[in-house]
C-alpha cells in the first residue's frame, strides 16, 4: 500500500495543473510501468503475497444496489477495511471551501467526480489506514473508469471483482427510498418492494430497512436522491461501468452477482458465491 499511496500523492500534488496535463503524466507512468521488465510484479514491495495479506477486493454495481451494504457487512466478516468512494465524498461535503462547493454542485447534477478529486480523497484516506496497520481492502465505489481500474492494476493486486446487479425499477424504487438519519449518520430505506413475476421475470421483496425509535424522527433524504438525478446517474453509470466490467472479466476476476432479494435472501447466497459460508459460521459461533 505505501507505494501506492506514493503514487496517489504524486497524481494529487499536480492540482493546480490542467486535468488534461495530470490524464498525460498517469499515462506517460503506466506506459513506463509496462515497459519495466527488470522488476517482475512479484517482487514489488507492494505486491504482497496474498497468504501475507488480507483480501483486495473491489465492489462494482450501480448506485443504490447496496454495494456499501454487502461490502461493510464483509468487511466486518473478514477484518478489512471499507472503504467506499461515496462516503469519502460526503464527508468532504460535510467540510467547508471550494472543493466542498465543487463536488455539491456535480453531486446535484447526478455528474460523476472527477478522477483527480477521487484521487486526491482515496489517497487521504489510504495514507491514514496505513499509519493505522491495515491491511487488505474491500473498495466500494472505485475504480469506475478504465483509467481508475488500469492505475490501480499498476500500484497493487485486485484479487476479486463483484459486480452486484439489480433491475432498474427495483434501483429506482430503492434510491428514492433512501432515508440518512442527520444525528448519527446511519443509513436506512423506507421503500418496501414487492414486484410480482410477470413475462418470465421472476418477482422481488425486498422489505425496509426502517431506523430505530430514536433516529425517525431525524431521517433526511439526500439532496442527490430526486428521481431525475437518480435516472441521469444510472444512464451515466450504465455508460460508463460496461468497459471497466469487461476489463476484469477479461482478466478471470469478475464475479456478477445477481441480487435475489433483500439482505436475508441474499446475503447467505453472496456467501456461498464467494465460499464463505464456513467463515460465516465459524464467527458467528465464537460471537
Amino acid at each position: 500500500m505505501t507505494a501506492m499511496n506514493r503514487f496517489l500523492r504524486s497524481l494529487t500534488s499536480l492540482s493546480s495543473r490542467p486535468f488534461s496535463s495530470l490524464v498525460s503524466e498517469a499515462e506517460s507512468r503506466l506506459h513506463n510501468l509496462s515497459l519495466s521488465k527488470s522488476t517482475s510484479r512479484s517482487s514489488q514491495p507492494w505486491r504482497r503475497d496474498p497468504s501475507e495479506r488480507n483480501v483486495q477486493w473491489v465492489f462494482l454495481g450501480c448506485p443504490g444496489v447496496g454495494k456499501g451494504t454487502y461490502a461493510s457487512r464483509l468487511s466486518h466478516l473478514l477484518a478489512v477495511p471499507h472503504i467506499a468512494t461515496g462516503d469519502l465524498v460526503r464527508e468532504e461535503l460535510a467540510n467547508s471551501g471550494p472543493l466542498a462547493d465543487e463536488l455539491s454542485s456535480i453531486v446535484n447534477q447526478g455528474q460523476l467526480v472527477s478522477d483527480e478529486i477521487i484521487f486526491n480523497l482515496l489517497s487521504k484516506r489510504l495514507e491514514n489506514g496505513e499509519a493505522k496497520g491495515e491491511s487488505g481492502f474491500i473498495l466500494d465505489g472505485f475504480p469506475r473508469t478504465i483509467k481508475q481500474a488500469e492505475i490501480l492494476e499498476e500500484v497493487t493486486d485486485i484479487d476479486l471483482v463483484v459486480n452486484l446487479k439489480l433491475r432498474g425499477d427495483v434501483l429506482l424504487e430503492k434510491c428514492l427510498g433512501r432515508r440518512i438519519c442527520s444525528e448519527c449518520g446511519g443509513n436506512f430505506n423506507v421503500a418496501t418492494i414487492d414486484i410480482k413475476g410477470e413475462n418470465g421475470r421472476p418477482g422481488i421483496c425486498m422489505a425496509p430497512l426502517l431506523p430505530p425509535p430514536h433516529c425517525v424522527s431525524k431521517l433526511i433524504t439526500r439532496s442527490d436522491d430526486t428521481e431525475e438525478v437518480v435516472q441521469e446517474r444510472l444512464r451515466v453509470y450504465n455508460k460508463m461501468s460496461q468497459p471497466v466490467e469487461e476489463f476484469y472479466r477479461s482478466r478471470g476476476k469478475l464475479l456478477e452477482f445477481d441480487l435475489p432479494g433483500g439482505i436475508p435472501e441474499s446475503w447467505p447466497k453472496l456467501l456461498a458465491a464467494l465460499n464463505l459460508e464456513d467463515h460465516d459460521h465459524k464467527q458467528s459461533a465464537a460471537a
